[in-house]
């Protein structure tokens, strides 16, 4: 009896280990903001009235494809994980999983979460996410290591969460009915430079060990950083009036906007004069703040 226990709580803890492992691979809590965006897109689109059902099926479809992604870019960064204190105990460099097994889990989730949206919501929203978990994995992943125009590559698939919520709703990629998606997709698109800037400063010391290229300048001690943090954030304050004009939202959702590019601008600002980690970090907490801050103005002021 004593031996059946032990057997017993040892496969329990296995099972669970193995969770653990599945849940390093697809990244759940990172793509929440992602999946939280394509939710608001959907939201937003004309017509769409607020379905817990809809939701979450857009939730799960989207988090399939996001861990697929996730998964892939583990599965290809496996070697330069091992050299990164943040990511040497992730399942695949620690050797706590194959290659073989990831692949397996990425197919699953990738095509799992592709197929789903297709069927419930249109094929072409199907087709969006797989193209953007596509665009992620096999263009931008590898790019890291050699250019960072990566960034600029990966900006694309980032920002097409919002507008595959649209398509989602509306069933148009092109056309009128297709503006306020791409609208959307702007939002988040000039978003990611200063966020993904801020942490590859933060972060520079451990991406040059993987051999990773994020910064602009490919030099921390350069100004040129918080420069282009600066053009990208402020981008984003004329742009809040367009979902005004566009009458995606009302004033108060407008100002709002405005007001979190503002905050976005001052941060990156303050990063360009004094270019050191605290000023970085700055720039890297006001990246959390000012996209939901921005989705939940335009749904919460929808017109």
């Amino acid at each position: 009896m004593q031996q059946e226990s032990i057997k017993a709580k040892s496969s329990s803890f296995s099972l669970v280990d193995k969770l653990k492992d599945y849940s390093q691979l697809l990244k759940p809590n990172l793509s929440l903001m992602v999946v939280f965006s394509s939710v608001i897109g959907y939201l937003m689109a004309p017509g769409i009235q607020f379905d817990i059902k809809r939701v979450l099926l857009l939730y799960i479809g989207g988090m399939l494809v996001t861990g697929g992604a996730n998964t892939i870019n583990q599965i290809l960064e496996h070697e330069g994980d091992k050299k990164m204190n943040r990511t040497m105990n992730r399942p695949i460099p620690d050797g706590r999983m194959s290659k073989a097994e990831a692949w397996m889990i990425a197919l699953l989730a990738g095509f799992g979460g592709a197929l789903l949206l297709a069927y419930n919501f249109n094929i072409l929203t199907g087709i969006l996410s797989f193209i953007s978990l596509l665009l992620y994995a096999f263009a931008y992943t590898p790019m890291k290591r050699v250019h960072p125009v990566a960034v600029f590559i990966g900006a694309i698939p980032g920002a097409l969460p919002p507008l595959l919520g649209w398509v989602a709703g509306t069933n148009a990629i092109s056309g009128h009915l297709a503006v306020g998606g791409w609208v959307l997709f702007l939002f988040q698109f000039f978003w990611q430079f200063p966020h993904y800037w801020a942490i590859g400063w933060v972060g520079y010391d451990e991406y040059q060990k993987a051999g990773i290229s994020m910064l602009p300048s490919q030099e921390r001690t350069s100004r040129f950083t918080g420069l282009q943090c600066m053009f990208y954030s402020i981008v984003l304050v004329p742009l809040a009036m367009v979902p005004r004009f566009l009458n995606m939202c009302n004033n108060w959702g407008m100002w709002i906007m405005m007001l979190g590019g503002i905050f976005y601008f001052i941060a990156s600002v303050n990063f360009y004069k004094k270019n050191d980690f605290k000023s970085a970090k700055q720039v890297m907490y006001a990246s959390f703040i000012y996209l939901p801050l921005v989705l939940l103005a335009l749904y919460f002021t929808k017109i």
